[in-house]
This record gives C-alpha cells, structure tokens and sequence, in this order.
C-alpha cells in the first residue's frame, strides 16, 4: 500500500465514519467460510476488521489462515457498530499482510513464571502496554514535579566506591580495582547540592538482595531528591506532595489503563484528597498493641506484616518517624530531644505494599558519621571524599529515595513489582 496515509487506530475511532487506513497486530481472530473477523491492536487501542471472501478471493487462502499477532495493514470504511468490541468497525477494502505469526505462545491462564520467561513477548499483551504506558506517565509526572519547584536533575556514577550496605553490593571488576554498582545516588548527590541545593534523580539502583519477594528488584529505578536547608517536616511534605502529584497525572491521564487493569479510582482519589497522617515509632507500636493485639519489642524494626497493620488502621499512606538510631543508615543523625531515635521517616502506603518512601535529614557531624561507620565495620578510607563533604560550610539538609517500581505497582494494584518494569532484574531471574 505503497503511498497511503496510515492513521491510528484512536484516529480513526475519532474520525467515526469514512475512509482509512490503519496497520497493527491481530489480537483476536475468528471466521466462517464467508468471513473473516479480526480485531486489530495498536499502541492506542483495538478494533474490529471485517473482511468478506466474496471481496478477497484471490486472498482468501492467506487471509483464512493468519493467527494471533501476524502484522497487518487494512483499508477500508469505519463505521459505527455496537455489537464489534468497542463500538465500530472497519469494512475492508483492502489488506496487505505484513509479517506472519505461527502458534503465538502467550494463551490464556498462563503460570507467572511462564510469563516471565516469555516477557518479550508478553510485553504486548494490553495488561503490560496499560502499565507502561502508566510508567511513562509516572515518570514525567516526576520530573514535571520536580521541575517545578525549582530542583535540578543530577546525575551520579553508576559504579561506586562507597555504599549504603554492604551486604547488598553487586561487585565490579573496574580495571584493577573491586568497585560495586550503585545503590545510592545520595553520596554524590550531597556533595552536589553543596553547589545546586536542590537536586533530583530517576535512575537505575542496584541491590544484591536474597529476597525472593514480590516487592523486591535487584535493579529499579530510583527517584531520589537532596535539598539544601530543609528539615524533616517540609521533607515529608515533599513526599506526600511528589506522590499525590503523580496520582493526580495518573488518574488524568490514564483512565483507560486503569480500566483495563481494573483499578478502583475511588481508592486512588481518597488517597489524593486526604491528608496522610504522621505518627512516630513510638506510637506506631502503642497503636499496634492496641487497635492489632501486637506487641513489637521497641528497637525492631517494622515488618511488612506490622505496616499493612497499621495502614489499615488509617486506610490511607501513613508517614512514620524517628525510628530507633541504631537500625538505622550512618548518615541519618540522631535526635538531640530523643537520642535513641533518628530524624528519618518511611513512607507506608496500603494494599500491601508497604514502605515506598524512606528520608532523613543528614548527619553533618563529621565525628558522629565516623563512629557511626566504625560501628558496621566499615574502613574510613573508603569514606575519606564522603566525610570531606562536612568540613567546608555544613548546613542543615535531607532527602528521600522513593521505589520507582514500587509507586507503579502499588498505582496499579499489581500482584507484583516485577509486573512494575519491562523486563525484570531479580535474585533468580536475568533473562530475557
């Protein structure tokens, strides 16, 4: 079809009656010894193409035997017709196959597994076309927020010297030397707001975790932001203003995703509407034996069980402060008013998925941090650019790391955070 003007398939629903010409991928296929009916998906959506054998004799042959994803382009007239599956249809006129498909593995009623090892191919299917098409909104509505309040996107290595925890490193053989990948932009990025004060990132991070979970990335996209003079009050209020921010775009912007995923919107906009309560460690644990019958010793940290808990007594996200210091990242200072706890926060959301967000101020007392270090075995050396940092005019700041994936699949209501990203990094899978 040499020369025609292809629009899509949204486009032409739009246009409603007359002449087009579309191209994509057979979703559905059914016929008779009359016709032949196939419902055609693009990027935008799908539509039903009805195709007589009196019109295509020469073709017939081809056309009856074309299967689930052969690529085709169609021209004919649309029109509307209730009974097709999203009220019109396309008469064809002509069809000029493209590329074929010969028993398309994806059925229905497939294992997870199975879809996992077939992400290539499963990457399609309207499920992952509807959550990546909210990933991409997730993601500008990030930036779109971020860059609004003034902030800079800043870059750091993806190959480090220093860490957050070294249980949790992938290592590196750079040159002659055992580096690791990232976890963190957090350490080049204090150095860096020395200079810009208020920095954001959206990169990958890597965590060598043994966790086998349906929360849990080796690699994710980390959305990170460090501010110059900024406490931890108007640090949790920029964690509550990025996610609302993101939900408010979603929800604008992804109405039919999320129709298809069958998200209730209700949800999503009780959370949007509502201000998200801020308690402290403390009263997370009294407010657990009470209203849950559970008794957590103080200085343990929550577990995901005692999260759902306690987002289920609030029904929306909840911020949590001031958990005990010594659970906690060096970097995070103690409380001068409370000297066991630190002046951090996690960010909790319901449906079962818990901490999405966690933040502290920073710790610029250079004697604090090095004692801090010492006490997970860490050698100072490695530190020494690090701890340089707080010599030359320290101020207050703070910032948070936010799981990308995690944002996604709790948006979603996805069964997992491997569903969150195109093609999942896990402790047990590294293909395709």
């Amino acid at each position: 079809m040499t020369g025609t003007s292809f629009i899509s398939i949204n486009e032409a629903i739009k246009k409603k009656k007359g002449k087009i010409a579309i191209r994509g991928w057979i979703y559905r296929e059914r016929g008779s010894n009359k016709f032949k009916f196939l419902v055609i998906r693009d990027s935008t959506n799908l539509i039903q193409v009805v195709l007589k054998k009196e019109k295509f004799k020469k073709q017939w042959k081809e056309i009856d035997a074309l299967q689930i994803e052969a690529s085709i382009e169609v021209e004919g007239t649309i029109k509307e017709d209730k009974r097709a599956p999203i009220g019109f249809e396309v008469q064809a006129e002509k069809i000029k196959i493209i590329g074929k498909s010969d028993n398309f593995p994806i059925q229905k009623d497939q294992s997870t597994e199975f879809l996992l090892d077939n992400r290539h191919l499963w990457i399609r299917s309207r499920k992952m076309v509807s959550i990546m098409k909210i990933r991409s909104t997730v993601f500008q509505a990030l930036r779109e927020y971020f860059n609004n309040l003034g902030y800079y996107e800043f870059h750091s290595p993806s190959i480090s010297s220093v860490a957050e925890s070294g249980q949790e490193l992938f290592e590196v053989k750079y040159y002659n030397h055992k580096l690791f990948l990232s976890q963190t932009w957090q350490f080049h990025a204090e150095a860096a707001m020395y200079g810009l004060e208020k920095i954001y990132t959206i990169a990958p991070s890597f965590r060598a975790e043994k966790s086998k979970t349906t929360r849990h990335l080796s690699e994710y996209w980390h959305t990170e932001v460090e501010a110059a003079w900024m406490n931890l009050d108007e640090l949790m209020d920029l964690g509550e203003g990025t996610v609302k921010h993101v939900l408010k775009r979603v929800l604008e912007k992804n109405k039919k995703e999320l129709k298809i995923l069958n998200r209730d919107t209700n949800i999503l906009k009780k959370y949007l509407t509502k201000k998200w309560p801020r308690i402290t460690y403390d009263k997370a644990l009294k407010l657990l034996k009470e209203k849950k019958k559970m008794k957590i010793l103080w200085g343990k940290d929550l577990r995901t069980i005692e999260e759902d808990k306690l987002t289920q007594i609030y029904g929306l996200p909840v911020f949590i402060t001031h958990y005990p210091k010594k659970e906690m990242a060096f970097y995070k200072p103690r409380d001068p008013k409370t000297p066991k706890t630190s002046i951090c926060f996690d960010l909790i959301v319901p449906e079962g998925w818990c901490e999405l967000i966690g933040g502290s101020e920073r710790d610029t007392n250079i004697k604090e941090l090095k004692k801090s270090l010492k006490a997970i075995k860490e050698k100072l050396e490695n530190y020494r650019w690090y701890l340089d940092i707080n010599k030359y005019g320290a101020i207050p700041h703070a910032g948070f790391g936010l799981g990308t994936e995690r944002l996604i699949a709790w948006i979603c209501k996805l069964d997992s955070v491997k569903d969150a990203i195109g093609f999942p990094r896990t402790m047990l899978r590294y293909s395709p």
